[in-house]
């Protein structure tokens, strides 16, 4: 698929991956027409016709995805000329607030309509939880991360949706970053050990060490960890490994594990330097966004 130059830099600004997010875009339309041609679009709208609609927002929320809706446009040789851009993609929205607009043949804009509401719907709504989080941490110094609990094939655009809402990413892959958990530490036959063991094979990636305990806290420190994960762990509990961290040499702390929105500002008053939450990336609703076509 060709992709045109608004398309790539749009992609390209946001630090997408061009080849993956068309090659997304290309799959998702290929379920939709993996049937055959849009047998009710070609069926009602003349060939030749033309029309104007709007993405307008029906809820509250933040803006993503709006450089992945311009390949799916582009994907169905709707004409990008054709497209304006009212709100980008961090930018805040309220009911009846437009996102984009577009003038141009009408047979492609209904073939692109879902999978393109589908982008931004989805990205939309992970951008507004994470804003909620980040509004909800505002004053603390403690920042909101993503996880890798994300959908296959959309973890790029996900962590670029947290991006957008004013989130912090946390490990792309398995291999940029090492977190050492339960599993690793039993393997290797203690905190102390895993992390040896991460350093001898790969000395420059950055570790971090999840304890459930504050034994495994004072581990990790002693084992010169610089960056713990606090897993599960009350509000007292919290306060203590924060206390046993700032003894040394600087170290962050990460909490993670059965966070609400609610309850963010108390972790976060505890003195750790993130959340870490899945939740923004596994189960953030869509938000309600529409495209309607003008009389």
């Amino acid at each position: 698929m060709r992709v045109s130059a608004r398309a790539r830099d749009a992609l390209v600004a946001a630090g997408l991956d061009v080849e993956g997010v068309t090659e997304l875009v290309e799959r998702a339309l290929a379920e939709d027409l993996r049937d055959g041609p849009d047998v009710t679009t070609n069926a009602t709208v003349d060939a030749e016709a033309e029309a104007t609609g709007d993405v307008v927002a029906r809820s509250r929320g933040v803006v993503a995805g709006v450089a992945v809706a311009l390949v799916v446009l582009d994907a169905v040789a709707f004409p990008l000329e054709g497209v304006t851009i009212v709100r980008g993609d961090g930018d805040r929205v309220e009911p009846g607030t437009r996102v984009m607009t577009v003038r141009g043949p009408l047979r492609p804009l209904l073939v692109a309509e879902r999978t393109l509401l589908n982008v931004l719907t989805h990205l939309s709504g992970v951008a507004t939880a994470t804003r909620a989080w980040v509004d909800a941490l505002a004053g603390t110094g403690c920042v909101v991360r993503d996880t890798r609990k994300t959908l296959p094939g959309l973890r790029d655009l996900e962590k670029y949706a947290v991006r957008c809402g004013g989130g912090s990413n946390h490990r792309r892959s398995l291999g940029d970053a090492a977190l050492i958990k339960d599993n690793h530490v039993a393997a290797a036959g203690g905190v102390a050990a895993a992390v040896r063991a991460v350093r001898d094979r790969s000395p420059d990636v950055v570790v971090e060490v999840e304890c459930d305990t504050l034994d495994q806290v004072r581990e990790a420190l002693a084992a010169g960890s610089r960056l713990v994960l606090l897993d599960n762990m009350d509000l007292d509990q919290l306060r203590e490994a924060v206390a046993l961290a700032r003894r040394g040499p600087a170290v962050a702390l990460e909490a993670s594990g059965g966070l609400t929105l609610a309850g963010a500002r108390e972790v976060a008053e505890t003195g750790v330097d993130f959340v870490a939450v899945g939740a923004l990336t596994h189960s953030s609703p869509a938000l309600d966004l529409g495209f309607d076509l003008r009389a």
